[in-house]
């Protein structure tokens, strides 16, 4: 299937947040930003790429620690403004060593 990046709606920068949700499990594991050139790098590798907003670069999810996510599946939203990935994941999504970013709960029901 062909896709047409000018589809995406990046903000004033350039980005879009990406979602990305474990393919097995369905939890959310992250929240990231990612330019043009890292969504085509995801489309011709099949692994998330992310633009880092800290650092001003291009970063492989995982090329470091070995944490990689195998992309199975990937969605724009109803306003082509946020992207959802499905991965399955080979280790923690967070840097901090959490299985997910969002560990940090602040209310419940």
């Amino acid at each position: 299937m062909a896709f047409d990046i000018s589809t995406i709606k990046f903000d004033e920068k350039g980005l879009v947040p990406a979602v990305v949700q474990d393919v097995e499990t369905n939890a959310v594991v992250m929240l990231a930003y990612m330019n043009a050139e890292s969504i085509k790098l995801c489309l011709e590798t099949g692994y998330t790429w992310f633009w880092s907003r800290s650092r001003q670069e291009l970063w492989n999810k995982g090329a470091t620690s070995g944490n990689m996510q195998k992309i199975v599946e990937m969605y724009y939203d109803c306003d082509a403004d946020a992207i959802l990935v499905k991965a399955k994941l080979n280790g923690p999504a967070c840097h901090t060593g959490s299985y997910s970013c969002f560990f940090n709960n602040f209310y419940k029901a």
